[in-house]
């Protein structure tokens, strides 16, 4: 009988507020806070279905017998928290603007740990990022990029990416190196690194680094905080050029609570080499960096042992262009194109849930295969529009998204398009920025997505 006064009493709470909404929308009065009220009233309407749900069908009498209606359910933080945590991303995000206190409550370490968990939150794609490899490591009278041309060059794809562009903040960062959860580290090898925090709009500079490399490769990783402050990894290996007697990797890391680099062997039970000038990809901890001969390298950084591991790529004697990623399912990702098309596979979860990086038992599968013919005769209007057709104009592989096993990023001369891998639909990206200046077959495009979460100072302060 409780459980029927409760939704009786959510029943008319809601219809309380469909009537002060149908008031409001009668004044017709455009001001922020009937903005405010109408996301207050399409949440409690969510709320509201949620509790009766729960109510009616008894999973929560105890958490709930004691409130006799929402608005006192709603007062208790962890009654709250737990309503939010079941409501949709696009719920979930404009709710910041009902209280302090809900804002608090969503921006804070644990509640956003909790949701994303739950709930896959889409990246904002801010543009793509271009890093020309000539200017890496250049050698003494190497080529020297000209007065004019950007060093940290962005195609933006949207307003934010337009007033990151323009803002003036990429001229002080150097060369573009690699981005984590929506910081940037950029740098000039192998003296001077900086991280840029695109929330506080702070920049820091990494002290310089103990260890010399001539050629190297870097990982990238960003760390959750419980106190919301900056907590992340750089690290730098070296590129060993006589890759038939080397059988150690050399490595300095640097971490961000310390303000210090380390020096430190990582050993491998085989012959390897480090492709220079690249970028790891980051899952779950453990690193893999292009190796030569085709190979993968892996270093999980919770083993004590410090031990490298090299896994064989799938038959790639044919292709020119490679790429490592995240799928949807927490498996390693790889991309490769020829000008006849595109392959996309993932390496097999051992039965533990984890990616192996030393039992034999890996496989490769083979998930997504397109002819590039086939996939443009799929889109007529693109191609005609684009000329993608034309010699001049082959089309490659660019960069797989995070955490994406349906969607990859192809280019077609200065052209940028997202393709569907399921059906090959193509769609193009418009960006903002001389496509025709910047040398693709050198260089590194890769996108740079937002922050998926809200931040406040709140949290940060209190």
């Amino acid at each position: 009988m409780l459980f029927k006064r409760q939704v009786l009493c959510i029943s008319r709470t809601v219809a309380k507020f469909n009537a002060s909404c149908f008031r409001h929308q009668n004044r017709s009065i455009c001001t922020r806070r009937n903005c405010q009220h109408n996301v207050i009233h399409a949440m409690y309407l969510k709320v509201f279905d949620i509790m009766a749900g729960d109510i009616l069908s008894g999973k929560r009498e105890r958490k709930w017998s004691s409130y006799t209606s929402a608005h006192d359910a709603l007062s208790c933080d962890d009654i709250l928290c737990d309503i939010l945590q079941r409501l949709p991303p696009e719920y979930v995000v404009k709710l910041i603007v009902v209280s302090k206190r809900w804002l608090s409550c969503i921006c804070s370490y644990a509640f956003r740990r909790g949701y994303l968990k739950r709930w896959k939150v889409r990246s904002h794609l801010l543009g793509f990022f271009v890093c020309n490899s000539l200017y890496l490591g250049r050698p003494q009278g190497g080529l020297r990029r000209t007065p004019s041309e950007p060093a940290l060059p962005l195609l933006s794809t949207s307003k934010e990416g337009d007033d990151l562009k323009y803002s003036g903040i990429l001229k002080q960062l150097g060369y573009f190196i690699d981005s984590s959860n929506g910081l940037l580290l950029c740098g000039r090898h192998p003296k001077s690194y900086y991280v840029w925090d695109p929330i506080t709009k702070q920049q820091h500079k990494l002290p310089r680094p103990r260890v010399y490399f001539e050629e190297l490769c870097m990982a990238f990783i960003v760390e959750d905080s419980p106190d919301d402050s900056m907590c992340y990894k750089v690290i730098r290996a070296k590129s060993e050029c006589k890759h038939d007697k080397a059988n150690s990797v050399t490595i300095e890391t640097f971490l961000s609570k310390t303000r210090t680099w380390y020096y430190s062997t990582l050993t491998c039970n085989s012959t390897l080499s480090l492709c220079p000038w690249k970028v790891a990809t980051v899952i779950r901890g453990v690193i893999h960096w292009f190796a030569m001969r085709g190979n993968i390298a892996f270093y999980d950084q919770e083993h004590e042992d410090r031990h490298v591991s090299l896994i064989e790529l799938p038959d790639s004697c044919d292709f020119d262009e490679r790429v490592l990623g995240e799928s949807s399912d927490g498996l390693l990702q790889y991309g490769q194109s020829c000008k006849l098309g595109m392959e996309i596979w993932v390496l097999k979860k051992e039965q533990d849930g984890h990616l192996s990086t030393c039992s034999n038992n890996t496989k490769w599968i083979l998930r997504y295969k397109w002819n590039f013919k086939t996939m443009w005769k799929r889109n007529p209007r693109v191609m005609t529009a684009f000329c993608t057709c034309s010699k001049s104009k082959e089309t490659q592989i660019l960069s797989l998204l995070p955490q994406n096993s349906e969607s990859v990023y192809i280019r077609a001369g200065d052209n940028i398009f997202l393709c569907h891998l399921k059906n090959g639909e193509v769609e193009v990206v418009q960006y903002d920025g001389c496509g025709s200046s910047i040398l693709w077959d050198f260089s590194r495009v890769v996108p740079y997505f937002k922050p998926a979460w809200p931040h406040s100072s709140i949290c940060q302060n209190g």
